[in-house]
């Protein structure tokens, strides 16, 4: 189907709740297809506001024509994390993506322990991001060059964390409420935690729940996205790029 002459160009935000196992791109590449069944130009942009590694899941903001605009407005958003950490081992990617390594502890942290852990990381720190990141060494992607096999070192780098919320905590598994600011790494938290603790620190899940004024609660999973898509449905309400921070 055609645009009529009169049509506004297009313009929207869709907040999908990620599945695991897709990148964020693979998810705009998706709506890129309901959206060219409905009848959107083939160039049409659509992009993202902040990107979730194929081991997360939760609130991705993609953003459709004129709006892919406003993506750096969305990634400064506060964000909200739901996560889980493994305390007994450690991994090169941080994550269960990487190799593992057993860590022994000569006695189990007390939940004071873990509170203090966690209040450490509140606030104003400095953070040093996980190797297999995609922070560019020299021209180069970190995680590239991690693959193959490659020294990366990168530098500490600030960060906020307006607050770390232990939801459980039974050796070893440690699952926390993050809200933090931009370019915090989730996976490098639990790592800090555990060193913290003298535990390993393991990313096994990871949900994020909110973007800025885009909560979970408005998300639509793939598959409840209508297909075909209608491009010129989109709507863009400005007031929710308002006061991101």
């Amino acid at each position: 189907m055609n645009a009529p002459q009169d049509q506004q160009p297009i313009e929207g935000v869709l907040v999908i709740d990620k599945p695991l196992g897709l990148s964020s791109m693979q998810v705009c590449a998706r709506v890129r297809g309901k959206l060219k069944a409905g009848g959107a130009p083939k160039r049409v942009k659509v992009g993202h506001g902040g990107t979730l590694d194929p081991l997360a899941s939760g609130v991705l903001v993609v953003l459709v024509g004129k709006a892919t605009k406003r993506s750096d407005q969305v990634m400064v958003g506060v964000k909200e994390y739901d996560t889980t950490i493994d305390l007994s081992r450690l991994s090169d990617t941080d994550d269960l993506e990487g190799e593992m390594e057993d860590v022994r502890v000569d006695r189990v942290p007390t939940i004071d322990e873990v509170k203090d852990a966690c209040a450490k990381w509140t606030g104003n720190v400095l953070q040093k991001p996980p190797a297999y990141s995609a922070i560019k060494v020299n021209g180069k992607r970190a995680y590239a060059m991690a693959r193959r096999g490659e020294l990366v070192e990168l530098e500490a780098r600030p960060i906020r964390i307006d607050d770390i919320e232990i939801v459980s905590y039974k050796w070893p598994t440690l699952v926390i409420r993050v809200t933090c600011g931009k370019g915090t790494y989730i996976r490098s938290l639990g790592r800090d935690i555990g060193s913290e603790l003298g535990a390993g620190g393991v990313l096994t899940a990871l949900r994020r729940t909110r973007v800025g004024r885009f909560s979970i609660d408005d998300a639509i999973t793939l598959d409840e996205l209508p297909d075909p898509l209608d491009p010129w449905s989109l709507t863009l309400d400005p007031a929710l790029f308002e006061d991101a921070e």
